[in-house]
């Protein structure tokens, strides 16, 4: 073979070994192409982004779930429990209304009906029922006046609201702040039995006053007896009231009735002597307010712990 075709030989096998190359180049780009992807900074961090924008809906979905599964469960909860509550709550009040009726004991109140005695005075309900009646009261004599020859009268029994017998009421005082610490706890808690008879007395004597002020005679009942009476009326100028026309107590031949028929009594002699008329009777006590010559209008102030529940 001459040179010449010596070099053409050389130079189609140099071309051929490039050709291959560009060939095996051209299929290695392919394969990478082909099994996997290529993608710039921007698209991988839109990438991530997604991803945890996904994440943090489904954690968030998650939370929501159980809080509205626990918000369904505490319904549930509450609905059983004011169920249950309601039951108990007009079971005590049938049995108040009962005891008051039939002057049943303190020892004989359900276990049940205690924790909602206590729960009348310590969410104030005892203050808010004490302050309405009064305002009832004090509307129902806005719209009368005492006539010119002072026969009418007003009859207020001291017994339950003004406190007449401070040995009594600091023993009766002592033994239910006793329970209450027991329920809430040893401190004093607001709305305590010693605020809740504090209250009433105040208010009790503040409406004795104003009767008082627009010239309405007032007399004092009482079950206590007769030998107290000193110690009575020491009590109530130390509480700062006075001005009251009479105040009644039991003689020794009363003492073994029964209080609804003393009360009645003591009413009727009132009514019949001299011609007085009774206007209203005043009391927290049912046994006050029972039998004869009850006036033109009878209330009954709530009572902040005995029967009321």
């Amino acid at each position: 073979m001459s040179a010449f075709g010596h070099q053409m030989e050389r130079e189609f096998s140099a071309q051929s070994l490039l050709s291959r190359e560009d060939t095996g180049t051209e299929m290695g780009s392919r394969y990478v192409v082909e099994s996997g992807f290529y993608m710039t900074s921007f698209a991988a961090t839109i990438f991530i982004a997604g991803i945890l924008t996904v994440g943090v809906l489904l954690v968030t979905l998650l939370v929501t779930l159980v809080v509205m599964l626990q918000s369904c469960e505490s319904r549930s909860k509450g609905v059983v429990e004011i169920q249950k509550g309601s039951g108990i709550y007009h079971y005590c009040k049938a049995f108040a209304s009962h005891g008051e009726l039939n002057s049943l004991k303190e020892a004989e109140i359900p276990p049940v009906c205690w924790s909602l005695a206590f729960q009348y005075i310590k969410r104030r309900e005892y203050e808010r029922d004490l302050n309405f009646t009064i305002s009832m009261i004090e509307s129902f004599f806005n719209t009368i006046s005492p006539s010119d020859n002072h026969l009418d009268v007003v009859l207020m029994d001291i017994d339950d609201t003004l406190a007449s017998d401070p040995t009594y009421t600091y023993s009766y005082q002592l033994m239910h702040q006793r329970q209450f610490n027991l329920e809430y706890g040893s401190d004093k808690p607001r709305g305590s039995i010693e605020d809740a008879i504090n209250l009433k007395q105040r208010l009790t004597m503040e409406l004795c006053m104003k009767l008082q002020s627009r010239g309405w005679p007032l007399i004092l009942l009482s079950g206590k007896p007769e030998t107290q009476r000193n110690v009575t009326i020491e009590h109530l100028k130390t509480i700062g009231f006075s001005g009251w026309s009479s105040l009644i107590m039991r003689s020794d031949t009363e003492m073994g009735m029964e209080s609804w028929e003393y009360f009645s009594r003591r009413r009727t002699a009132i009514a019949m002597k001299e011609g007085n008329e009774i206007v209203s009777v005043i009391s927290s006590r049912m046994e006050a307010l029972t039998g004869s010559s009850l006036g033109k209008r009878v209330f009954k102030l709530p009572k902040p712990w005995f029967y009321q529940f």
